[in-house]
């Protein structure tokens, strides 16, 4: 049957630089106009839009078109004068699992290569698009940070404990366990703690906090959100981990344990800065348009430090949000902590790569050094891995940060049916408190097929199956 052109018949970059439209502010007004088509269809845009490209004059007190006509006018389809050029010959780059990942990722990864501060790059078998940086990618960098390369989610992590009480305690205890995790979490954009159940922490007296008057304003709304967790894709989870032999660095003998794991980052301290100091790059760091979220800022500069301290709070916060929510649980379980394994990914540091000193930016990617130890986690039913970094240097040293995304927060709760997911939920005996579609299993790439594109990368120590999972439900996506 065929399809009838209506005047919501999508319309993209692509067709309009066809009609010979530059990449740069030009295009995003025109994309934008596009929204309020005011009933033309997509071919009558189009001729429009074509219209206005060669004779804008005519289009100056259009209703429409209005303000496409005027950025003609002013000269914003023109190159800048100061517009940084992206190398147009980068370096090849590895791209674990790439039968998997969506060309929108790859194009961001393409871009993010030719900026003239990268170094070396690789993307992971998880990756998917994301803004600036995709997820997934991992960029080395001379001397310069993105913010959008660490992502808004700062110093989002991982941490593990594991628990000497057997496999057998959770099918026991399991009313007391939901009952502990729903006392002691707390989930969403924006939540947090008030008045005496405010937690306390030594990362809220961190002279970094006194950085400039943006930072000194957020340390309220990071005292509130101290031990709460993000909504998205953020959890807390009980589950069994299973090692199959002695694992002689963290003294664990081979068996079956209760263990506890979660998956939070910065909360609104970390959007702020990723938020601020995005637009601060953007307006110092004049890169064409397609390339706009990989602004950078220099190392040396006043803005780049400032950045670079308030990045490396935001980190020391997330990891204080789930030392608090760990100390609370554990304490409600009256259990003896056997090992405890934490790290994190939305992040850059500062690392030696063929012997030159650069800034690693892992966006949605594991650090995995050698000997290195990380968390990879699939989804809701299918297990995560307790891994040992191998310390690839082709990867720049890192691994996926997950499973990845196979279908956008939009296609899932479009496409997903509630009672589907609650069935496939009850097949793997999962207890679910919260969550929306966007988070069901069937949103998430093979885990097994991510941790097979990087053998090379890690060696997996445990296998950690979710049984109890605790999620936002309230949309939020502080993610």
């Amino acid at each position: 049957m065929k399809k009838t052109e209506t005047q919501h018949t999508p319309i993209n970059g692509n067709d309009l630089i066809a009609l010979g439209y530059p990449e740069n502010e030009i295009l995003g007004i025109a994309l934008k106009i596009n929204r309020k088509r005011n009933g033309y269809t997509k071919t009558e845009m189009l001729k429009k839009y074509a219209e206005v490209l060669a004779h804008p004059e005519n289009f100056l007190h259009d209703k429409v078109f209005k303000t496409l006509a005027e950025g003609f006018r002013d000269g914003l389809h023109l190159p800048k004068h100061n517009e940084i050029p992206l190398n147009e010959h980068p370096n090849a780059y590895p791209i674990y699992g790439k039968e998997q990942i969506e060309e929108g990722a790859l194009k961001q990864m393409n871009l993010a290569m030719q900026l003239p501060v990268t170094v070396a790059g690789a993307l992971m078998p998880d990756a998917h698009q994301g803004y600036g940086l995709p997820i997934g990618g991992v960029l080395a960098t001379k001397n310069a940070i993105i913010p959008y390369g660490v992502g808004v989610d700062i110093g989002c992590r991982m941490a593990l404990s594991v628990y000497q009480l057997p496999a057998s305690y959770y099918e026991q205890h399991h009313d007391t366990l939901k009952e502990i995790i729903v006392k002691n979490t707390q989930f969403g954009a924006g939540q947090g703690f008030h008045g005496q159940y405010k937690a306390d922490h030594a990362i809220l007296e961190d002279p970094k906090f006194e950085t400039n008057a943006l930072i000194k304003n957020l340390k309220d709304k990071a005292w509130s959100q101290l031990g709460t967790s993000g909504g998205g894709n953020h959890f807390v989870e009980f589950g069994l981990i299973d090692f199959q032999q002695d694992d002689q660095e963290l003294n664990i003998p081979k068996g079956t344990y209760l263990a506890l794991l979660t998956h939070s980052g910065s909360r609104g301290l970390g959007a702020t800065i990723a938020g601020h100091y995005t637009k601060v790059a953007k307006q110092v760091c004049s890169l064409p348009y397609k390339a706009q979220n990989l602004a950078y800022l220099d190392l040396n500069s006043e803005e780049g430090i400032e950045y670079w301290l308030a990045m490396n709070l935001a980190g020391e916060y997330a990891s204080a949000c789930h030392e608090i929510i760990h100390q609370k649980i554990t304490k409600a379980l009256g259990a003896e902590v056997l090992a405890q394994v934490e790290n994190h990914h939305n992040f850059a540091w500062k690392e030696m790569y063929q012997n030159e000193e650069v800034i690693v930016h892992r966006k949605g990617a594991t650090p995995a050094a050698k000997g290195v130890l990380g968390i990879i986690p699939g989804s809701m039913t299918a297990p995560g891995f307790l891994v040992r970094g191998k310390g690839e240097e082709k990867s720049i040293q890192s691994a996926s940060h997950g499973a990845g995304r196979q279908m956008s927060r939009t296609q899932a709760i479009k496409s997903l049916n509630q009672s589907d997911i609650n069935s496939y939920l009850n097949d793997f005996g999962i207890t679910l408190i919260g969550a929306g579609k966007d988070e069901a299993p069937m949103a998430y790439k093979d885990i097994y097929e991510v941790m097979n594109a990087q053998h090379d990368l890690v060696d997996v120590i445990a296998t950690f199956t979710p049984k109890m999972v605790r999620m936002a439900d309230d949309g939020s996506r502080e993610d």
